[in-house]
């Protein structure tokens, strides 16, 4: 019976606090593993939103109506698109500079250094005065033209050599094409442009009409080679219709 009591007493001598197959130092253990539960909660925390980008600078020539692209760029960037206008002879010129990032520029362009894609071709027209013998027919020849004074403005985009039968003006270049076709609205001459620009210069005593078999003017896409940003593939990614989920 004593011996019983004996390893009873033993038993009951066991330091208090560890249980059977508890370490020293088990208690310091823990600690730790609750410090590194807190860092992961840390390293997990969301990080603060970074503010936009500056805006992507796209150059658009006259004519060029870029405002279905524009729309789907708000939808996909968080900062800003400024649209720069720019004179067709000075879209190169803007590009090396960096005044732009991309530009809606008309062909032909120094592709020197430069991605370009085409996007669209626009019909040339003839402008001519609202009581021209010339709106009569729904599409001009060349050589129904034959006897008209050919304006060329001194922003000409097309660049048209003049057939041996166009009669050359007396008067100096207007300035601008808008100039040019405010001339024809006064019954002088004819002006031969890309029908977008006939459109936006378009006045109630003016008419234009398809020049059959004449080049057509097309509308590309250009931005430096060596300057391919997130935001240029964005918009590049808009043009070419691929959706936002959409892979190159």
């Amino acid at each position: 019976m004593a011996k019983g009591r004996g390893g009873a007493a033993r038993r009951s001598q066991r330091p208090r606090g560890h249980g059977a197959g508890a370490k020293p130092g088990a208690k310091g253990a823990g600690a730790g593993a609750k410090k590194n539960v807190a860092a992961r909660r840390v390293d997990a925390a969301p990080a603060a939103p970074s503010a936009p980008a500056g805006p992507f600078r796209l150059g658009v020539v006259p004519g060029t109506a870029p405002g279905r692209w524009v729309d789907r760029w708000h939808e996909r960037r968080p900062n800003a698109l400024e649209l720069v206008p720019l004179a067709v002879a000075d879209q190169r010129a803007a590009l090396d500079a960096g005044d732009v990032d991309a530009a809606l520029v008309r062909l032909p362009i120094d592709r020197e250094g430069l991605h370009v894609i085409a996007l669209y071709d626009e019909v040339t027209v003839v402008v001519v005065s609202a009581d021209s013998h010339l709106t009569a027919a729904e599409e001009l020849d060349a050589a129904d033209l034959s006897g008209e004074v050919v304006i060329v403005p001194r922003d000409d985009v097309l660049a048209l050599p003049l057939p041996d039968w166009a009669v050359t003006p007396v008067f100096d270049a207007p300035q601008t094409t808008g100039d040019a076709i405010e001339t024809v609205a006064t019954g002088v001459g004819v002006v031969i442009v890309p029908m977008s620009l006939a459109r936006l210069h378009h006045r109630r005593d003016t008419e234009y009409r398809p020049l059959r078999a004449a080049p057509a003017s097309t509308i590309a896409l250009a931005w430096p080679a060596d300057a391919t940003t997130p935001d240029v593939d964005t918009f590049v990614g808009i043009v070419r219709g691929r959706t936002a989920n959409s892979s190159r």
